[in-house]
């Protein structure tokens, strides 16, 4: 059977106060989607901010539900922060049943959707189904699957410019103690899993035009992102979300516009932000 995942489709940050977070990612420069409020048994609103290729959504919890009890859970715990890699997939029944397959185990698929305002004063739907890594298949925080049936209608195109010169998502950085073997976790659950690296860093290939996942030693992590509390990079199951950028400069020049600091990494292409301006999540910015 093949394999059904082909890549990273989005990021969830799980975050306290969707609205003031919304805020803090405008003043990053994101262009965001109008706020999304899901269906009724998901207890939930987002915005979105939508790349090329993929995007990242900022997810909060307006309404206690038992689909949502584990989120609310998580934030408890936790805070806020990055909280799930969403896959790429075709159709949600067909991946679930290939990864059954394959010894992989999933979650019964779920349908939902959100309603979407257009610039012309109508409203669309965005509509979903969703499959879930069950717990001990992922090596760290929340995978699933994500199948798009409107996909005409999350990737607006008047929500694909960004101040800041965002593109598409570069990268997600796991802490682990054995990062060799998380990687290698991480990489079955992609058609094209590949792991490559060696001693404190290994880096798992998703897919083409798809965000990889680096997994390195907390050490090593917190010595590359320099002068960063490290409880508040090593909180929850993801250290850091790397966004390319089409100009490195522009994306400073914006960040000092808005008085937003920002510290410039040790390879002199990256700068990234702390958690606290992030939505708890450390982001930094690569240039492609």
């Amino acid at each position: 059977m093949t394999h059904p995942v082909k890549g990273i489709d989005h990021i969830v940050l799980l975050v306290s106060d969707l609205d003031a977070s919304a805020k803090r990612f405008a003043a990053l420069g994101f262009t965001l989607s109008p706020r999304g409020t899901h269906s009724p048994h998901m207890g939930s609103a987002n915005y979105t901010i939508i790349l090329q290729d993929d995007y990242f959504e900022l997810l909060g919890m307006i309404a206690e539900t038992p689909r949502n009890a584990s989120k609310r859970e998580a934030l408890a715990k936790n805070g806020e922060g990055m909280s799930s890699i969403a896959c790429r997939i075709g159709d949600a029944h067909a991946a679930r049943t290939a990864l059954a397959e394959l010894g992989i185990a999933t979650s019964e698929v779920m349908d939902f959707s959100r309603p979407l305002p257009l610039p012309d004063g109508s409203t669309g739907t965005a509509a979903f189904a969703v499959t879930t890594f069950e717990p001990r298949e992922v090596p760290t925080g929340e995978m699933f699957m994500c199948q798009h049936k409107t996909r005409d209608m999350v990737w607006r195109p008047e929500l694909m410019t960004h101040a800041n010169g965002a593109i598409a998502l570069a990268g997600i950085v796991v802490a682990s103690a054995s990062p060799e073997d998380t990687a290698r976790a991480f990489a079955r659950l992609y058609a094209a899993g590949r792991v490559q690296g060696a001693d404190n860093k290994f880096s798992v290939t998703t897919g083409e035009k798809s965000a990889s996942i680096t997994c390195m030693t907390p050490a090593t992590i917190t010595e590359y992102y320099t002068g960063m509390d490290a409880e508040k990079i090593l909180h929850g199951a993801f250290a850091a979300l790397q966004i390319a950028v089409d100009d490195i400069a522009k994306t400073q020049a914006h960040l000092q516009s808005k008085s937003i600091g920002f510290t410039k990494s040790n390879t002199g292409k990256s700068v990234f932000v702390s958690p606290a301006d992030a939505g708890g999540t450390l982001m930094e910015f690569i240039q492609r």
